[in-house]
């Protein structure tokens, strides 16, 4: 499993199944877009550090 520095998370429950990653305010990764979920190793690059 990929290191992820220290990072605040929050769960925002929704009612479509979309999951997405936003850092400070962008958003990174989007599986309604890309039609998956990100891997360990995509998710550790998407938080700066």
């Amino acid at each position: 499993m990929a290191k992820v520095p220290e990072a605040n998370v929050q769960l925002v429950k929704g009612n479509t199944g979309d999951f997405e990653v936003t850092v400070d305010g962008v958003l990174k990764f989007s599986k309604q877009e890309l039609r998956r979920f990100p891997t360990d190793k995509e998710t550790a690059g998407l938080v700066p550090g």
